[in-house]
């Protein structure tokens, strides 16, 4: 009972930094999330198969008038990859590795820019590929319904958007329009949000404060800094949200010719990142990229409207 006013009373003073840090933000300047709320996503891709929906842990940073929001398993994965290419470099007696990468999470990030109307789509697969779009406006119903999400006290709001009908659940208390994957504009971080049949469903899982501190970068025995392979791995501080500074810019449409051309072919991922890697002068892995059957997806996340 104790621990749980503490962390009430840690998260009261942080909701009152972040509703007066709101106020002050201005330029369009690299913002430094607060906050991370995290998600269990589901989403039924086959509804075949629907007792078996696509999941994934996810995770919104959450800044002063910004968001981003991305796999949360990736960048689990991401850092025992570190970890693993670190030993392999250290323990390797000719300069040549062999890493097991198994990619298991989605490469799909997005930021909302809030003051700039700004979404950006960021996918990174066998390089980053940046998507600019306008920050979608969403006519969102606010109701009178109120819900407890662990310490954070939401309101309910309904709407209707990419084909499918919406319910949200928002943080007055952070007062920050942001929410998870495009969802925004409700005057408080989006905490929980699925639509009518639950095929897509944002379930909250827990909020924390977010903590500062990149990665270090990897050296190989004689001291030379040696590139990571995933393009997520660069030593940045994933709590810094910002415009990706690297990437190919590119259109919705180009990107899913794309990932449906890796779908059916997904040894063009480790034939790019070995090429990557000789590129960047660093040790020549010999990678095994897993991946399993194509999934099937016949009801995405985005619906054409009727």
């Amino acid at each position: 009972m104790g621990q749980t006013i503490v962390a009430m009373k840690r998260l009261l003073i942080l909701c009152a930094v972040l509703s007066a840090l709101a106020l002050r933000a201005a330029a369009q300047k690299p913002d430094t999330a607060q906050i991370l709320v995290h998600y269990k996503f589901s989403h039924v891709r086959d509804t075949n198969n629907r007792a078996h929906p696509y999941t994934e842990n996810m995770v919104l940073f959450v800044g002063k008038t910004s968001g981003a929001y991305r796999s949360y398993d990736r960048q689990l994965q991401n850092e025992l990859y570190r970890r693993q290419m670190q030993e392999a470099i250290t323990n390797s007696a000719d300069g040549n590795i062999r890493l097991d990468h198994r990619v298991t999470a989605s490469g799909s990030e997005y930021y909302q820019f809030i003051n700039y109307k700004k979404l950006v789509h960021r996918e990174v697969m066998m390089n980053s590929y940046i998507m600019n779009d306008v920050l979608p406006v969403i006519n969102w119903h606010v109701g009178s319904d109120k819900a407890n999400f662990a310490e954070l006290h939401c309101q309910k709001a309904t709407c209707h958007f990419k084909g499918r009908d919406y319910t949200a659940w928002f943080c007055p208390d952070l007062p920050v329009r942001v929410g998870p994957w495009k969802l925004n504009g409700l005057p408080g971080v989006i905490v929980e949000a699925y639509d009518a049949k639950k095929e897509i469903v944002f379930k909250f899982d827990r909020v924390e404060k977010a903590v500062l501190g990149g990665s270090k970068p990897i050296k190989d025995k004689h001291g030379r800094i040696v590139t990571p392979l995933d393009d997520d791995a660069d030593g940045a501080d994933p709590n810094i949200i910002k415009v990706p500074a690297n990437g190919i810019v590119t259109t919705e449409k180009e990107l899913a010719k794309l990932q449906n051309a890796i779908r059916k072919d997904p040894g063009i991922i480790a034939q790019s990142m070995k090429a990557t890697a000789q590129n960047n002068g660093g040790p020549r892995p010999d990678v095994d990229v897993k991946a399993g059957p194509p999934p099937i997806l016949n009801n995405p996340i985005e619906l054409p409207e009727k």
